[in-house]
């Protein structure tokens, strides 16, 4: 074999090694967002058709050790509670992509509701602007004895890495933390969910409680061309670079 082809067989191998391996990573992500696509449809199928359902009795507090996110989350229920008097934590909101109602920041606010049958469960009563944050400026809004909740099952959520730090001595939470806040304001609760309040709407219209909309984002398909048309273009460049190396040493 003639030095010249030894040559250029070793000149072609890495960069041929280094364009079969991009394509297939590039190749595996495209893939990979096509199963996320399946995924999250899926997921949107499942949270819309718990959300369309009649609400349930909310399950005993001797079950909700059992209850799972995946299993239970979005769940709408109805059940009988007292909101204990006076007590109320708030939870600092942008906005909401789940509360098409919602378009400002404001304040989610939680409080403990005594069950006629026994246990105590946070609910999110509903949304007030910034500038209702003293309840003095929603007093009608104050529940009155033992009233039926319709509402949906949520699970606490995770903290990020800039979320601020919560502000206890202030009563301003930044994260839907229910185990956190039940913790700081001493509410002795067991539920590991909380209930995001549907309806009544209080008199006077504060806290607004409403319906929840699923408008979860869904680009997987837009990411798996791009991945997919990457590694295209990766072969596309290879291929052209390869005929010219052959023809320069021809």
């Amino acid at each position: 074999m003639s030095e010249p082809r030894v040559r250029t067989r070793r000149g072609v191998l890495a960069p041929t090694l280094f364009a079969l391996v991009g394509i297939a990573i590039l190749c595996g992500l495209g893939l990979w967002q096509l199963e996320r696509k399946a995924w999250k449809e899926n997921l949107i199928a499942t949270l819309n058709t718990r959300l369309a359902r009649a609400p349930e009795n909310l399950p005993p507090s001797a079950n909700w050790s059992q209850l799972k996110p995946e299993g239970n989350e979005y769940t709408r229920v109805v059940f009988p509670a007292e909101f204990l008097a006076g007590q109320e934590a708030l939870v600092y909101t942008p906005g909401s992509p789940l509360r098409p109602d919602v378009k400002g920041p404001g304040y989610w606010v939680f409080a403990p509701a005594q069950l006629s049958g026994g246990g105590i469960v946070l609910v999110d009563r509903g949304f007030v602007p910034l500038e209702r944050k003293d309840p003095a400026t929603r007093a009608g809004g104050a529940p009155r004895g033992i009233i039926e909740i319709v509402g949906v099952m949520r699970w606490p959520e995770t903290r990020g890495l800039f979320t601020p730090a919560d502000d206890a001595a202030g009563n301003v939470w930044y994260v839907r933390d229910t185990k956190a806040i039940a913790a700081a304001k001493k509410w002795a609760t067991a539920a590991p969910f909380y209930i995001d309040q549907e309806s009544p709407v209080p008199e006077g219209g504060w806290p607004k409680p409403g319906k929840l909309a699923i408008a979860l984002p869904n680009n997987h398909w837009q990411y798996a061309i791009t991945w997919f048309g990457l590694a295209l273009a990766l072969a596309g460049v290879y291929g052209v670079w390869l005929v010219g190396r052959l023809r320069r040493r021809g």
